[in-house]
């Protein structure tokens, strides 16, 4: 494959930021050291009354437009390369909005002229270009142009001073209805959460679905602000995990169920392979993730990585036979500390800063459908859990899960968790569990798999196949906060958390995991 990569940005490497502390329900104050990056820009001060302030610039995701879900294989290399340009345009305006804050508070009218009437003006040229692009090996869509358009997102978050955080909001919203491309979990549930915010907070919930809501909105009125300026988090992204409801429902197995599990152990990233590439959706693209991943198994996985590269690499898992390549985004401590890539882009020029944390666990378990036995999957399908831009998107595709050992019956979708003394934070990655039964991948990565129904059974004629669960456990320093890497514009919000897998498992190996789940053995 030709080595193509687009233009790195050469902004500098900013400053890190204090933030300030979150004074929980529970009984005690918990110090969260939240950072930003310094560009963002210091906000002027504010009274009740002042005008509308805004936390960052949401477009429409092209990617996921209906025009795009049947993308010509010819078209599909180049119209990669163009949707990664449109998270360059947005990454790029974001930042003069950051550096623009005070002006735009002052003048709304700036943002237009300086922000989004340009970024508009890109967007339109690189969606024409993917319009002709799908033209010269199928028909041209029509319409594109609608989604060149971006506006400013309303800061919604309790105000220091504005009255109180609501800090217990959640939801739990175990929705039993979902289409199997609502973020549900792969046993039909999805865990929204309702934020709850008092004084003017914004009340997220998660659930899709039948809209069966089974958790408390318990948003308290703190009198604690904590609101940061800056790309996040802020305090309003915490919340006590004692305080939460638990929310999990499990669906009851049927008769043909498949109750055995396979697991493979591939380590915890001892190696530190780390890049901001994502060889999925930004092929032969530097930096298409604009921010940091941790990969563990196929030890070549990179931008410019071909299937071949893939299927000769070398694999840190213990089977020999799974070289499949599993990777997130990281997670990092907002301690001020400067890491490696504090002046990279998708690190530190991007907002992306602190002490990245190796998660001190990481279980990779393949399990079975409630419902009937499974098929294997095909070699070399790729699989994204989740939404990296959800924040802005809506939570349509969102399927983040955090949660702390010893409560893992109470997860959460769109806050991070504050784990008691003795529990560490854990994040879960439940991935689609059923496949259309012909494609490896799809134009917008998603429309090939999907989640199975509230019952546990796959729809649409798709095929049950055996459903990767991955569990990341982390030592989080009590009353340290931390944030997962994100886009920019997303402001690491826990809503964005995503997964990626990639299956490079040997044929046999792949044939023995089937036949071990359907059997219901422990492999």
């Amino acid at each position: 494959m030709a080595r193509t990569s687009r233009k790195r940005s050469t902004t500098a490497n900013r400053a890190i930021a204090a933030g300030a502390a979150l004074l929980l329900g529970g009984g005690g104050l918990v110090a969260a050291n939240v950072y930003a990056s310094a560009h963002e820009g210091k906000s002027s001060p504010r009274s009740q009354n002042a005008a509308q302030s805004w936390s960052t610039i949401k477009c429409p995701d092209v990617a996921n437009q209906a025009q795009l879900a049947e993308v010509p294989e010819g078209s599909r290399p180049e119209v990669a390369r163009e949707l990664a340009l449109l998270d360059e345009q947005i990454t790029e305006a974001y930042k003069r909005f950051a550096d623009s804050k005070a002006a735009i508070e002052r003048d709304p009218g700036f943002a237009n002229n300086a922000i989004l009437g340009p970024l508009k003006e890109k967007r339109t040229a690189t969606l024409d270009r993917i319009a002709i692009s799908i033209g010269r090996f199928g028909q041209k869509p029509e319409g594109l142009n609608a989604f060149a358009g971006c506006a400013l997102q309303a800061d919604d978050s309790p105000k220091k001073g504005n009255g109180g955080r609501g800090n217990g909001g959640n939801n739990g919203g175990n929705n039993n209805g979902g289409n199997g491309q609502n973020g549900g979990q792969g046993d039909g549930q999805d865990q929204g959460q309702d934020g709850g915010q008092d004084a003017g907070g914004q009340d997220q919930n998660g659930g899709q679905g039948d809209g069966q809501d089974q958790g408390q909105d318990g948003g308290q009125d703190g009198g604690q602000g904590g609101g940061q300026s800056g790309n996040g988090p802020e305090a309003s992204d915490f919340v006590d995990i004692t305080t939460v409801q638990p929310n999990v429902k499990k669906v009851r197995n049927g008769r043909g169920a498949s109750k055995g599990t396979f697991s493979s152990s591939c380590g915890v990233n001892e190696n530190k392979l780390y890049n901001t590439d994502n060889v999925i959706v930004a092929p032969g693209v530097s930096n298409g993730a604009h921010h940091l991943h941790d990969y563990v198994g196929n030890q070549s996985n990179n931008a410019f990585a071909t299937d071949d590269d893939l299927a000769a690499s070398s694999t840190t898992c213990q089977n020999q036979g799974d070289k499949s390549s599993y990777f997130w985004p990281v997670l990092r401590l907002q301690n001020g500390e400067q890491e490696f890539d504090a002046n990279n882009d998708g690190g530190g020029i991007e907002g992306n800063v602190g002490k990245i944390l190796t998660a001190s666990q990481v279980t990779n378990t393949f399990v079975g459908s409630p419902k009937s036995k499974v098929t294997a999957m095909p070699r070399l399908m790729r699989i994204i859990t989740g939404d990296a831009k959800a924040f802005v998107n809506g939570d349509a595709n969102a399927n983040a899960s955090w949660s702390c050992t010893g409560f893992e019956d109470r997860q959460l979708k769109d806050k991070y968790p504050l784990c008691p003394e003795g529990s560490q934070v854990v994040r879960t990655f439940k991935f689609q569990s059923c496949w259309d039964g012909q494609n490896i991948d799809s134009a917008n990565h998603r429309t090939h798999v999907a989640f199975a129904d509230g019952n546990g059974r796959c729809q649409n004629g798709f095929k049950a196949i055996p459903q990767l669960v991955q569990r990341l456990v982390y030592d989080v320093p009590q009353g340290g906060g931390f944030a997962v890497d994100s886009f920019p514009e997303q402001l690491h919000k826990p809503i964005t958390d995503h997964g990626d897998f990639i299956n490079v498992f040997d044929e046999n190996v792949m044939n023995e995991l089937v036949s071990c789940v359907n059997q219901g053995r422990k492999c």
